[in-house]
């Protein structure tokens, strides 16, 4: 093989195969888990363990940042050119809770290798995909004889995104200086498929509310009353029914007004992914499809904003009837948003257009949970090209194709905070099981990531300058 600098990055990543491996299983044995208390000290050691291997790799800055829950890591390695773009790259070191009992082969915290698949909480969520920097900036040195990477390279590990990162907009906020970047890439994330390597281009944001409905101060009896006074239960279901016309469009006041539309060329590359739709039908339990007129599955859950009923109640539960007029109703909805709109005017949208549905006679409560904005990175941005360049050579020449994230993750505070655009970096595919158990990666896309990334910091400073 010539000495190419793609060969040098594979020889090297060969060479330290064993001990980054051997590391990472050491890491995985830290069971920090945020959503449990009593793993507090543990999700403390992860931080700990990570910002000590951080150094070990060469940053000269690896810090511990406390917040009000659990800590991050943050970590800094100035590439000594005036003129190198700054790329922070975002993850997280919590984990799912996890127990043999669940259903395990094996015990989720003592890693185990099986047929090139690593097993272990924490495996490809989120662990697994944070590390392969530390090997992946080591290669790209060994390539390019620097002593520096060629950008400057930040490293942001949250500890509490397993619980709902309560405390990660607050901290970005105070540490936004220090934060500051031209890109962020965010390694939280998967691929298509063991043979068909992906870029995620963007998440939908989220906009959440409970509704009460009140009606009669209690109970009171349907053959009283019932017909002649307003029925809570009634005017939720009416509320539910009145969410959606008859294309499955969204009928709030200017839901759609801001919203950045797919285009043609977006919906052909998503058109060109081996999707199978009964088989997606199976992964979601489900007896068939419904959404949106005029859109694909895909573009449902990837590119079209939506309104869900997650939760309905009110009334009588118990076994045999009781003619009741319930005294209230509860409704739960969440929204899922997408590139233009802005979860503070969803919620407007939301009182404005409840206060005009709801009868006289009934009083409720509209309560707004935590929001998350929308992101969405342009096919042709420079550094989107940079990350295609650079995943196509570890994958020798294969075409990355696109896709999207229909969940919401806190990437887009990154992208709120510190006005810098959001690009996604992972490898890990459906079935490494991520929550479930027996989740797991596999080290040979583990490795192509660790390639990606020594390939990509020499792109992205030759791309944003």
């Amino acid at each position: 093989m010539s000495d190419t600098p793609d060969s040098v990055v594979r020889t090297y990543i060969q060479q330290h195969r064993a001990a980054f491996l051997d590391d990472l299983a050491e890491w995985l044995r830290i069971p920090s888990v945020s959503a449990e208390p009593d793993r507090a000290a543990d999700v403390r050691r992860s931080a700990d363990w990570l910002a000590a291997k951080l150094r070990e790799t060469g940053f000269p800055v690896a810090e511990v940042w406390p917040t009000a829950g659990a800590p991050a890591v943050f970590a800094e390695w100035a590439a000594g050119d005036p003129d190198a773009p700054t790329v922070l790259v975002y993850g997280h070191h919590d984990v799912q809770p996890a127990a043999r009992e669940d259903g395990w082969h094996s015990d989720p915290f003592e890693p185990v290798t099986v047929d090139g698949k690593l097993y272990a909480r924490g495996a490809a969520d989120d662990k697994g995909q944070v590390f392969f920097h530390t090997l992946g900036v080591r290669a790209h040195l060994a390539a390019t004889g620097r002593t520096a990477p060629a950008v400057n390279l930040k490293l942001l590990i949250e500890g509490e995104e397993e619980s709902g990162s309560p405390h990660f907009r607050e901290l970005v906020e105070a540490e936004a200086d220090r934060l500051a970047a031209d890109v962020v890439i965010v390694s939280d994330t998967g691929m298509w498929s063991e043979t068909t390597p992906t870029v995620c281009t963007g998440m939908r944001g989220l906009a959440d509310c409970e509704i009460e409905l009140y009606g009669p101060d209690q109970d009171i009896h349907s053959g009283s009353f019932g017909g002649a006074v307003p029925n809570p239960a009634t005017v939720a279901a009416r509320l539910v029914a009145a969410l959606h016309d008859t294309d499955e469009r969204v009928t709030l006041p200017g839901f759609y007004d801001d919203i950045t539309p797919l285009t043609d060329a977006e919906r052909e590359l998503f058109a060109e992914l081996p999707f199978d739709e009964t088989a997606w039908l199976n992964t979601a339990k489900s007896h068939g499809t419904l959404g949106e007129a005029g859109y694909s599955t895909l573009e449902r859950i990837w590119a079209r904003p939506t309104a869900e009923l997650n939760g309905i109640g009110g009334g009588y539960q118990g076994p045999g009837g009781k003619t009741i007029i319930p005294a209230s109703a509860q409704l739960k909805l969440t929204f899922r948003l997408v590139a233009g709109q802005d979860p503070d005017k969803i919620e407007v949208a939301v009182s404005q257009w409840l206060a005009s549905q709801v009868p006289a006679g009934i009083r409720y409560d509209l309560t707004f949970g935590a929001s998350t904005r929308p992101c969405l990175t342009p096919l042709d941005h420079p550094a989107l090209q940079s990350v295609v360049r650079a995943m196509s050579r570890a994958f020798d020449g294969q075409k990355i194709l696109f896709t999207r994230e229909g969940g919401s993750g806190p990437a887009a505070d990154l992208q709120d905070v510190l006005a810098a655009p959001v690009l996604f970096l992972g490898i890990s595919v459906p079935s490494d099981g991520w929550h479930a158990p027996d989740e797991k990666v596999e080290i040979d896309l583990l490795l192509k990531g660790v390639e990606t990334t020594a390939h990509l910091w020499g792109d992205l400073a030759a791309a944003l300058r």
